[in-house]
């Protein structure tokens, strides 16, 4: 069976602090099983990540060295409100709990666009129709160069289904109905630092991960070496350059 994204993994300096924030900017639980910070809708347990069921996408925080650069990040998350006035409070609560404004270019729209502590983008959206049951979560964002192409990729490398694939936008979901979006953008600027926030894909209960990889890579899907040695997962770059990696079953 074709893998699932399972959640958004984001690189940090204080991971603990990027991890409360996201868990209180969304009303999730957050917990600490190792080195990493994960922030899930259903919650864990110490024993390691509960992954969410059947559509959920958690959030791993991992902390790095680097700072996150200037360059605006190819990948963010946008966040659902059901009213003006919630949306409105839900940028004053993010403010307070340490975003900031952030200006990408977007000129006057109807959306705020901010920053995480450690100056990760992020979109708190208007009310919208498409986004009513998704939760908090409303989507995860990816810019591109050809959405069609990425609909074709990620159509094919996960179990959600493509929704829309055109020119310059691509939307997948799950094929249950429930949880965020994935949507690619056409951006015309190139990929030109590593990615601070990327996919994890799990595979289905019983089907080999070395099998569901070299299946990515006859998608188009390439090795990526981050110096991350000998470990469980493996990280592949999609055909537009973005990393993702496939984590092994506990």
């Amino acid at each position: 069976m074709p893998l699932r994204p399972v959640q958004v993994n984001i690189k940090a300096l204080d991971a603990p602090a990027v991890g409360r924030f996201w868990a209180a900017a969304l009303g999730w639980r957050l917990y600490e099983p190792g080195v990493t910070v994960y922030v899930d809708p259903a919650g864990g347990s110490a024993d390691g990540p509960v992954w969410p069921a059947p559509a959920g996408v958690g959030i791993d925080v991992v902390p790095v060295p680097e700072p996150k650069t200037a360059t605006k990040n190819r990948v963010h998350l946008d966040l659902a409100t059901t009213s003006a006035a919630h949306q409105a409070e839900l940028v004053a609560r993010l403010k307070a709990l340490g975003a900031t404004p952030a200006d990408v270019g977007q000129g006057r729209v109807p959306w705020t666009v901010l920053a995480d502590p450690e100056g990760n983008e992020l979109c708190v959206l208007e009310p919208r129709e498409t986004y009513r049951d998704t939760g908090p979560l409303a989507a995860v964002v990816v810019d591109c160069a050809d959405p069609p192409a990425m609909a074709r990729f990620w159509g094919a490398a996960t179990d959600w289904e493509v929704h829309e694939a055109t020119a310059d936008q691509a939307v997948l979901r799950s094929a249950a109905g429930t949880g965020p979006y994935l949507e690619f953008l056409r951006t015309p600027e190139p990929k030109r630092v590593p990615d601070r926030v990327h996919l994890d894909l799990l595979p289905s209960p019983g089907d080999d991960r070395e099998a569901e990889v070299a299946r990515l890579r006859d998608l188009g899907a390439a090795d990526l070496d981050l110096g991350q040695g000998d470990v469980p997962w493996t990280c592949l770059t999609d055909p537009d350059g973005h990393e993702f990696c496939v984590l092994a079953r506990s």
